[in-house]
């Protein structure tokens, strides 16, 4: 045989899984990793993988002994080269799960480039491994092919953007990973500077003021794929790092900029799924939002709207309703189709969820063929209960649940209960991709913990014009010109307008309360920009892990991120974040107050 230099040394003609009825025959040279090996009285098969797929090598004593006894050390994962010809397989041995089942390689030569330890799970079987062991070694999860679908359609996505966008007349420029701290909703990271001891660089949550000091420059139209950094706490779809395609435009309003956005999720869709997306897509204020669907992220594949009824309850012989509303209180109610064959515990169930989501209980109607079960039934006059029933268009079969209580909760626990329902029933159809913009937001949101009000979005948003003479006598009721897109239920991406006004500007920073020399010292670089004429200008930012999550039909976007954070901010596979060496410190002029006890990571 070859020695393992030689045959290392030779070009590889094909990828394992592109190899096809058309090239029997032919001698190929294939290079990969062993993903299965076994022995059949004396003939080996390999199942060797590469990007490309998988396909079938065999060795046999009689044809090649020799590479027949060279494959005898090889194991799972290791890497090899064969030369070999590609055969049909025999008759009744053709696998239709395999790109490759009708064909094989009847193997000449093996070369072992490289061994493997015995790995704590195999690539092609690792779906039941637990995510800790899978996070701890990536590099194997990483050889599944389920994970390069998803980086091949990350990278197919990337790139159908960058054409629509360059399409459309955008510039793709990079900002910069070194920036200060500014207050934008997050804690930042910080980076020491051992060059100015004591001071602090911070990376970016976005690149928001970077991007409208662009638009001050003259590009007009900016994106690009940034790297943002949040230290905050973290779920399902959020990441410490994370990648946002950023998106900005002068001399543009709203619509054009939904417009534009509607257009490259069609093209993005199309390409990628094969799907279209109905346009244009719907839109719906924040306020018709939270009052329909308790939240500003509405998932309308489910159906079940929030139905106000408070003026019909107050009417009503029911002191139940009656009383809340004269109380001032809200009543409103959904409806869930079908769900009427749940249990009596069932029921109790979701009341205990509602009142540990702040509720004072949860009232509810069966609705039958024949009769209404409710223990609030006899408290209604027939007439009332039918009436009841009608304006939330119940039917014979459907399950009917109402909250009275303060605004702000009916809307919020029905809002949750409306997804748990969804869940449990399987209401939403996984293969459909719903969009819906938000819109209208509030300019500013009170702030609990502080005691004061906050920018909703960011200090830079644009309130609606009519609004203006509100920012100093009622801030609370100034509207945003921001706008989010909705798929599913969850928020990919969010914009304004912004304020292009230094008057403007200074009058928002003014309602939420920042001293002038605080203003100064952390968004004085901007503020002196939109001294030099600023142009009208906005944009969007889009989560585009987030986007990939929802599109691939992954549980969490650690799915679709190559080296993924866990949920509580740790790399399993590096170690980080680590200790670094008192030397380092000192160069830095930092000092470590945190004494570790045992146990300590």
């Amino acid at each position: 045989m070859e020695d393992e230099k030689t045959l290392a040394a030779t070009r590889r003609t094909h990828g394992c899984g592109q190899l096809t009825v058309d090239q029997i025959g032919q001698d190929v040279v294939l290079m990969g990793w062993v993903q299965r090996r076994r022995d059949h009285g004396g003939v080996i098969f390999l199942d060797l993988r590469d990007r490309s797929g998988l396909v079938q090598a065999v060795l046999s004593p009689d044809r090649q002994p020799e590479a027949f006894e060279d494959s005898q050390g090889v194991r799972h994962e290791y890497v090899v080269a064969i030369r070999g010809q590609v055969s049909r397989r025999p008759e009744g041995t053709v696998n239709p799960h395999m790109s490759t089942g009708e064909i094989e390689i009847l193997v000449g030569e093996i070369a072992i480039l490289n061994t493997s330890k015995t790995p704590p799970f195999y690539p092609g079987e690792a779906m039941d491994v637990d995510e800790a062991i899978r996070l701890r070694y990536r590099y194997l999860d990483l050889r599944r092919p389920e994970m390069w679908e998803v980086f091949t359609y990350r990278h197919r996505a990337s790139l159908a953007i960058r054409e629509f966008l360059s399409s459309k007349g955008f510039l793709e420029v990079e900002t910069p990973m070194l920036t200060r701290s500014t207050p934008e909703g997050a804690r930042d990271y910080l980076v020491p500077s051992r060059i100015y001891p004591g001071y602090f660089f911070a990376l970016p949550q976005s690149p928001q003021l970077f991007k409208q000091i662009l638009m001050v420059a003259g590009f007009e139209r900016y994106f690009q794929f940034a790297r943002c950094f949040r230290d905050e706490d973290l779920r399902a779809d959020r990441q410490p790092e994370f990648t946002q395609l950023d998106m900005e435009m002068s001399f543009i309003g709203e619509d054009e900029i939904m417009e534009l956005t509607e257009e490259m999720l069609a093209v993005l869709f199309e390409k990628l799924l094969g799907k279209e997306i109905p346009r244009p897509v719907i839109r719906m204020t924040y306020r018709d939002a939270m009052a329909g669907y308790g939240c500003d992220k509405p998932d309308l594949r489910l159906g079940m709207k929030i139905t106000d009824i408070t003026e019909f309850a107050g009417k009503t012989s029911c002191q139940v309703f009656s009383g809340a509303v004269q109380r001032g209180e809200v009543v409103r109610g959904i409806r869930v189709p079908g769900a009427g064959s749940l249990s009596r515990r069932e029921v109790d169930e979701l009341a205990k969820l509602a009142t540990g989501w702040g509720a004072k209980g949860l009232a509810w109607f069966i609705l039958g063929e024949s009769e209404i079960r409710s223990p609030l039934a006899k408290l209604f006059q027939n007439e009332e209960l039918q009436e009841l029933v009608a304006r939330l268009d119940g039917l014979p079969g459907d399950l009917l649940l109402f909250m009275a209580d303060r605004e702000p909760v009916v809307s919020s626990v029905l809002g949750q209960l409306r997804l748990e329902l969804g869940k449990r029933f399987k209401m939403a159809d996984p293969d459909r991709f719903s969009f819906v913009w938000i819109t209208d937001f509030p300019l500013f949101e009170y702030n609990d913990t502080e005691k004061r009000l906050e920018a909703m979005h960011h200090p830079f948003t644009a309130p609606r014009s009519e609004d203006l003479p509100l920012l100093e006598t009622a801030p609370d009721q100034v509207r945003a010109r921001a706008y989010d897109i909705i798929l599913n239920g969850t928020e990919i991406g969010g914009g304004s307008i912004r304020n292009h006004r230094r008057d403007v500007q200074d009058r928002l920073f003014n309602a939420i309360g920042l001293a002038p020399e605080e203003i100064d010292q952390k968004f004085g670089f901007l503020l002196d920009a939109l001294d030099y004429g600023a142009p009208p200008h906005g944009g969007i930012a889009f989560g585009f892990d987030r986007m990939m999550m929802l599109m691939l039909q992954k549980e969490t976007i650690r799915d679709v991120i190559a080296f993924p954070k866990t949920q509580s901010s740790t790399c399993l596979m590096t170690g980080a974040p680590a200790p670094v060496a008192p030397k380092q410190l000192e160069e830095l002029k930092i000092a470590c107050t945190l004494r570790k006890k045992n146990g300590d990571r």
